[in-house]
């Protein structure tokens, strides 16, 4: 009897009647209903509070998530502090002991972690739960969410657990990048420098999920800048990464290819395509190792072949970077996006030249010139197919512009002058060669250049499908449109006279 009167007294609290309505007050039912959670977690050991957090979430936003129709549900501020408390355990209370989990609590929790992600069947409850844990929220909090991150992420490697890859794949795409190149410095210390040979359980995930190493390469080619030995790539990861390029360079796409047109990314977040950092990697590289040759000469040491031993990967790179920016021309045709998004910035291409630029000019002209010719060498056959596959939106004035401090380079001199002309053989009538157009506009319908890509004379491979990659579909369904044109050169179109190289 005496428990049915409190159960009445509590409903009369949470309910007021009007005129005959019933309006319920949730606001103040709700923060009763979490104090009395958070005080009995209290009472808790830490390791079966941060369980109990974990069930309340998946109750709660499987029941939202169940109810609503619109937009996905948020979380509660009440809800939010939960997860900080008892599992990152950032205290509101200052008068609270906080209570701190031991190793092997720890352990146990990143394995509970593990299992709950592989045994939810709904996808968009896992990347709820995933975000609710670990979305930066701009508070004190934020540095134990990256440090279970971390841990939580090298697990899923060590175990394949492709749920949490596939969940930190989405994280990454939608974190800023600084953020971002923290968890794979975390990553590429577990797997590269701590443990030198854990770098093939870390080599094996590409199978399990590509779409998460396709994000991990950004990532990592934001980390390694070649601004000093710490931040150049080790050999290990750079072989590893040649390998899975090398195998399917498609790989490099997948994120382009499986975002939504309409969908409109953070401020700050990693590249769309991994595309900038890998060329960022090729071009600076000889110049990188060129510079640690000097204290090794002026020691008395000889040369270090640290360079030549990594030269034919970087080749390797260079090379699978070029074959991309190819198939990422196709991708923009079928999308209709040729001349409309750059996937190469123009402000991160004039970054990347600059650095070159001021690198070059430190550097010892006559020992690193064969050193210097071979980055601009690669930086120049880059920017030539980028912009004929329509990744890089730039005029040849503006190119000319944009290369003008770097030293002078034979082939970047011809690639800011234009294609030449070859003569007809044997006096023959005229064949214009094949040459992609550099972004003078839309063409015309009319044009009497135009001709469709899908002719079996298209200068480029069409992307087919792959038995690894089954997710790899466009945008959205494609519908007919008029044709593109792959505007064969004609002599009469080019608006600036040739100029021989000096």
């Amino acid at each position: 009897m005496l428990m049915l009167l409190i159960i009445m007294e509590s409903l009369v609290s949470c309910q007021r009647r009007v005129d005959g309505v019933v309006l319920h007050s949730s606001s103040t039912c709700q923060a009763a209903e979490m104090s009395d959670i958070r005080h009995a977690l209290l009472r808790r050991d830490p390791l079966s509070a941060a369980k109990e957090v974990l069930y309340h979430l998946d109750i709660s936003l499987g029941s939202a998530m169940q109810s609503s129709t619109g937009p996905t549900p948020g979380l509660e501020k009440s809800t939010v502090e939960l997860v900080e408390e008892f599992i990152f355990h950032v205290y509101k209370d200052r008068n609270i002991q906080p209570k701190r989990m031991s190793c092997v609590q720890e352990l146990q929790l990143l394995e509970i972690m593990c299992s709950y992600f592989q045994e939810q069947s709904k996808d968009a409850i896992r990347q709820i739960i995933f975000s609710a844990l670990f979305s930066l929220q701009g508070n004190k909090a934020d540095e134990s969410r990256m440090a279970m991150l971390g841990k939580l992420v090298s697990m899923a490697i060590a175990v394949s657990r492709v749920t949490i890859l596939e969940c930190a794949a989405t994280w990454l795409q939608r974190t800023h990048s600084a953020w971002c190149v923290r968890l794979a410095q975390v990553l590429m210390d577990d797997y590269c420098s701590l443990v030198p040979c854990a770098i093939s359980t870390l080599q094996n995930i590409c199978s399990a999920s590509p779409r998460f190493c396709c994000q991990l390469i950004t990532a990592v080619t934001a980390l390694y800048d070649f601004s000093s030995d710490e931040l150049t790539p080790p050999p290990a990861l750079l072989e590893m990464l040649v390998g899975w390029i090398t195998e399917d360079p498609r790989l490099l796409l997948l994120t382009f290819i499986n975002t939504p047109l309409n969908s409109s990314l953070p401020l700050g977040c990693l590249e769309i395509t991994p595309l900038l950092g890998l060329l960022r990697w090729c071009v600076k590289a000889p110049l990188a190792y060129q510079r640690a040759r000097k204290p090794a000469m002026s020691n008395g040491h000889g040369e270090s072949d640290k360079g030549t031993a990594n030269g034919d990967l970087y080749s390797k790179l260079h090379l699978s970077v070029l074959q991309v920016f190819l198939m990422l021309q196709v991708q923009l045709t079928e999308q209709n996006l040729i001349g409309r998004l750059a996937v190469l910035p123009v402000e991160s291409v004039a970054a990347l030249v600059e650095e070159v630029s001021r690198i070059c000019e430190k550097l010892t002209p006559l020992p690193a010139a064969s050193q210097i010719q071979l980055a601009l060498d690669r930086l120049a056959q880059a920017l030539q197919v980028a912009m004929a596959a329509g990744a890089l939106l730039c005029t040849r004035e503006d190119l000319r512009t944009l290369c003008s401090r770097l030293p002078h380079n034979n082939l970047l001199q011809l690639v800011m002058s234009g294609p030449v002309v070859q003569p007809p053989p044997h006096g023959g009538p005229f064949q214009p060669n094949m040459y992609p157009h550099i972004h003078p506009g839309r063409p015309s319908p009319h044009s009497p250049h135009q001709s469709a890509l899908s002719s079996p004379h298209s200068p480029h491979p069409v992307l087919s499908p792959h038995p690894t990659h089954p997710a790899l579909s466009p945008h959205r369904p494609l519908t007919p449109h008029a044709a593109l044109s792959p505007h064969a050169y004609h002599p009469a179109a080019v608006s600036f006279p040739y100029r021989p190289i000096r």
